[in-house]
């Protein structure tokens, strides 16, 4: 079944659209795929004039902002560019770790195949903050509000703190089994083990923004399914 713009709207009105978009959908046209279905696609099928005001990873869940008309699009593209918006997303990250309010300045640069490094000399400034919002066994849940809006940012700066994210095979995150959690787990005979979540456990789950008027607006994207199950799982065997 084709999936619709209007099966993830959180929020609507004249101008702006908030949608909690799900996982491997990339937010623009992809130039390896031009048939994969992308956000932007299905936004101007819904409304003509439709812009995305940033980007999610593909992979990525959560909160996306897009805009219905050229007005809109200027006033959130304004917004990103003063750092006016406020964007907080949840991950859970390798390792047990007690942040509160821990700052991130470190330089990014990408490179030709798609990931980014650390460069003190080419790269280009990337500020995130991180707050442990709780610890399990093995495992920590990390408020991160990037200040900046690199990409791979909050997924390079978590691996720099020693924290990669769960399943962000790119930049070290571990798989996470039930086994690793749960004591005598047997598994039946003949079958494989398959991690607990499959994709970066990072999930974009809120964002602040002011509507046409300045009246401020604040979205929460609720968690998807195996973002639940994961965050259930540890919490049970903590």
């Amino acid at each position: 079944m084709k999936q619709k713009l209007e099966d993830f709207i959180l929020f609507e009105n004249d101008d702006f659209i908030v949608i909690n978009k799900p996982s491997g959908i990339a937010t623009l046209d992809e130039r390896k795929d031009v048939f994969a279905p992308a956000i932007l696609r299905m936004a101007k099928e819904y409304s003509s004039d439709a812009q995305v005001g940033h980007r999610l990873d593909k992979e990525t869940t959560g909160a996306l902002i897009i805009t219905k008309n050229p007005e809109a699009y200027r006033h959130i593209s304004m917004q990103f560019e003063h750092r006016e918006t406020a964007k907080r997303y949840h991950a859970v990250v390798d390792g047990m770790h007690n942040w509160d309010g821990m700052l991130v300045n470190l330089p990014i640069l990408p490179l030709k195949d798609g990931k980014v490094i650390i460069d003190r000399n080419k790269g280009k400034d990337a500020e995130t903050w991180f707050q442990t919002l709780k610890v399990y066994k093995g495992f920590t849940l990390v408020e991160c509000m990037p200040i900046t809006g690199r990409m791979h940012q909050i997924r390079i700066h978590l691996t720099c703190l020693k924290a990669p994210i769960v399943a962000d095979e790119m930049y070290g995150g571990p798989d996470v089994y039930v086994s690793d959690l749960k004591r005598n787990y047997h598994l039946k005979k003949e079958s494989e083990e398959l991690p607990i979540m499959r994709r970066v456990a990072l999930h974009a789950f809120s964002l602040s923004f002011k509507l046409m008027d300045g009246s401020p607006m604040t979205v929460e994207a609720p968690y998807p399914k195996d973002f639940g199950v994961l965050i259930k799982t540890l919490e049970k065997y903590s």
